[in-house]
């Protein structure tokens, strides 16, 4: 499996982090979950599909820029 890159929107503390990080390893256990909040960067590795990975994101109340 590869690296997902996702611009996201929203996250603006270490909570948002934290939060976006526990949506992905609920969907995607077992994943790596890397975010640069500065950039609103997350990057995913070990999940099955993008997908997955934006669906998980907005549940938790956050927006995909790209």
């Amino acid at each position: 499996m590869s690296e997902i890159e996702l611009l996201v929107g929203g996250m603006a503390c270490s909570g948002c982090a934290d939060a976006v990080t526990r949506a992905v390893e609920k969907a995607a256990p077992g994943a790596r979950v890397s975010i640069d909040l500065g950039d609103g960067k997350v990057v995913v590795a070990g999940a099955p599909s993008r997908d997955v990975v934006a669906e998980a994101i907005t549940r938790a109340g956050y927006d995909i820029k790209g």
